[in-house]
């Protein structure tokens, strides 16, 4: 990719911003340090904020229900320049930068809670919006000050070695939007697409028009019915558009592996667990009865036994992933001690592209940041297990304290590099480390999950944010925005966040919840990388059995994958992730293949490709913001107001409050609410595929 020289205002990157320096070169941004322009304003902090919250509502969604978040950088770029043009005044490029930056703290801060929170509730924990809220931010807060001593080692030092991929998009996107009408007409489409994805699924799951869940047994009549019968083989898809725009997003090769975990779960170890299983005589408790294996459904089997070799898959993954990164671990400390006590961040010494907060706010700010987490696992502790509070929260600051700092390094070195954080890995080994540590002293049941479930918190959304802010500095670097003014203002875009993502779990539990009376985790929302998580800790601190043979197989999957080149983390969330969450995936995969070469002109094929990722996003953005409001109008607070607007399923009072039945109108569970579905969810795949095509700004 080349780059002509700036010219005019400075708003085209330099020819070396992809480059390696040569010895004595330097790199000069597009605003250059000596020029000073608009930054941060009432504009760029408002739509900073409001960006943050939208989004931050709309990955909490995605999160819970489909395992993955949205990364909002790139909508949140497209829509600040598309706003900025409204304005219709020149050189709001820095402004667009600030914009950028606090809005993208949604993402980071969804993807770090979401391990954790949700656990609390699958557990039964009644965890408090306090708290959560309290270790959200406070984790957020570490990654931020963890993450500065490292931006000029990541940004600067590493410039031309390290491709940012996320970070390069999102940069061409401030860059030359604002200098071209591609600004505005970017904008407009992802608008519309969020309007239409948005409708879509509101129309579909509230006022259930078509039944998207799309299931072999009903759209193939006898034969589908016998197939569950008799071999337990069942085809489930979501037909959603947020889920679908997430595979485009993911692109064709991981949506596929992801799809293969689904096949090989679902439609060869169901079925084998079942064969195999005919003449066991040992009954589990499903619900409120006991089951033999050859009673049980296809879901039941996936639930009791195969989503369990999943969950050690994952693990094993993600203790891969660190192992690979081994050598960053063991440099990071030397590195971070030795950035902190330099003192480079003295703002006075430096050029204003160059000036981070200072060392000793800094250091201030760890200690405060570390003494209040202190303060909040010592109450915790304390509320759960009495006189033993300042004990566990001793082991739990050094635990947050370490582990966040090591880890800080691991997050920003991954993102700059392939564009994904281990956070999975990191997480879990955070929680099995906590729990042996804390059983060790005597800590173990429902408090101890609580306990070592907010200690995971904070260093998950810690560890998020280090990968994800990294992102945002090297923006500011490459168009020449003050990092001191990102990584203040990142503070107040993490809380924003920090309180948008708790009251959204909060709803979303409220509305649908994320356990079932039965205790079994809800399909509705299955908050795939939480219930993990929860199965894990639950194993680790409680009497009950831990399947350690079925973690064992999961574990053997991912050490063949890894041989066979294959990326284990994709495929084990596959078998993890209910079936019906990943096939959408490799729909929208195949989208984004198929119009990535629609035609053999490259140039053309990538400006297509590029427009069907902003319908893409728009249809993530528009359907789970419109989750979101569906969540609100299922609350009896309100009334209840979804019974009013629902048609394919009447909704019942029981238990004091409007509940949606188990079963909906006739024509809706049957083959013409699903037929119906499928014919409106190939209508929409043709219509993003078409004006991909026909609306893309082609080389003439």
């Amino acid at each position: 990719m080349s780059h002509a020289a700036p010219t005019g205002e400075g708003k085209v990157l330099p020819a070396n911003a992809y480059t390696k320096l040569a010895p004595g070169e330097r790199y000069v941004p597009v605003i250059p340090a000596e020029k000073s322009i608009a930054e941060v304003t009432r504009r760029s902090v408002v739509y900073g904020l409001i960006f943050c919250a939208i989004f931050s509502f709309a990955a909490a969604f995605t999160g819970v229900k489909a395992g993955q978040v949205f990364e909002a950088a790139i909508p949140i770029a497209i829509l600040a320049v598309f706003f900025g043009s409204l304005h219709r005044r020149k050189n709001t490029l820095l402004e667009n930068v600030i914009i950028q930056s606090i809005g993208a703290a949604s993402g980071v801060v969804v993807a770090g809670t979401i391990f954790t929170i949700p656990a609390l509730y699958i557990l039964k924990l009644d965890p408090s919006f306090f708290y959560t809220f309290i270790a959200t931010a406070l984790g957020g807060f570490l990654g931020i000050l963890f993450l500065v001593p490292l931006r000029r080692y990541f940004v600067a030092t590493e410039h031309g070695n390290l491709p940012f991929p996320e970070a390069t998009a999102t940069t061409e996107i401030l860059a030359t939007g604002e200098a071209t009408a591609a600004g505005a007409s970017q904008g407009k489409t992802l608008l519309i697409a969020t309007a239409i994805g948005g409708l879509y699924d509101f129309v579909a799951g509230t006022v259930r028009l078509w039944n998207t869940a799309l299931d072999s047994r009903v759209l193939l009549g006898g034969w589908g019915e016998a197939l569950a019968q008799k071999a337990r083989l069942v085809l489930k898809l979501e037909s959603a558009a947020f889920i679908t725009g997430l595979g485009y997003i993911v692109g064709m090769r991981y949506s596929a592996i992801i799809a293969a975990g689904s096949v090989l779960s679902m439609m060869v170890l169901v079925p084998a667990f079942f064969y195999f299983g005919q003449e066991s005589t040992v009954m589990h408790l499903v619900g409120k009865k006991m089951m033999l294996i050859k009673d049980m459904s296809p879901e039941v089997i996936w639930k009791l036994y195969v989503r369990k070799i999943g969950i050690g898959a994952i693990a094993t993954a993600g203790i891969i992933s660190i192992i690979k990164m081994s050598p960053i671990i063991l440099s990071a400390f030397s590195l971070g001690v030795k950035e902190l006590l330099r003192g480079k961040s003295e703002g006075e010494a430096s050029p204003r592209t160059d000036t981070d907060l200072r060392s000793k706010t800094i250091i201030l700010g760890l200690l405060m940041t570390l003494l209040a987490a202190f303060v909040t696992f010592f109450f915790l502790a304390q509320g759960q297990f009495g006189g033993s509070g300042l004990k566990i929260a001793a082991i739990a600051i050094v635990v947050v304290a370490i582990l966040a700092f090591l880890f800080t390094s691991v997050a920003a070195q991954a993102i700059a590099i392939v564009g994904t954080n281990p956070v999975s890995g990191m997480t879990l080994i955070t929680l099995i480390l906590c729990s042996i540590l804390l059983v060790q002293v005597g800590v173990k049941g429902t408090g101890g999950m609580a306990v070592a479930l907010v200690i995971g918190c904070v260093v998950c959304t810690s560890l998020s944010m280090s990968g994800g802010f990294i992102t945002d500095l090297k923006i500011g670097y490459w168009l020449g925005a003050t990092p001191r003014s990102q990584q203040r203002w990142k503070f107040l875009g993490t809380l924003v966040a920090s309180v948008a993502v708790c009251a959204a779990i909060v709803v979303l539990n409220r509305a649908y919840g994320f356990v079932l009376p039965s205790g079994e985790t809800n399909p509705a929302l299955p908050a795939p990388q939480a219930s993990m998580m929860a199965g894990v800790i639950e194993g680790l601190m409680s009497n009950e059995p831990v399947p350690y043979l079925l973690y064992g197989i999961g574990a053997l999957v991912a050490l063949m994958l890894e041989m066979c080149k294959v990326p284990p983390l994709a495929f084990a969330l596959g078998m993890f992730i209910p079936m019906e969450l990943n096939t959408p995936l490799l729909l929208g995969g195949l989208v984004s293949w198929l119009t990535g070469r629609s035609s053999k002109d490259q140039a053309v094929a990538q400006a297509r490709q590029e427009r069907g990722t902003l319908i893409a996003s728009g249809f993530i953005a528009g359907g789970a913001l419109m989750s979101i409001i569906a969540a609100l109008l299922m609350l009896d607070d309100f009334g209840t107001p979804a019974r009013f607007l629902s048609v394919g399923s009447k909704f019942v009072f029981q238990g004091g409050r409007w509940t949606l039945p188990e079963a909906g109108q006739p024509w809706f569970d049957g083959w013409q609410g699903q037929l119906g579905a499928v014919a409106i969810y190939i209508c929409l795949l043709v219509y993003w595929y078409y004006d991909s095509k026909r609306g893309a700004n082609e080389p003439q």
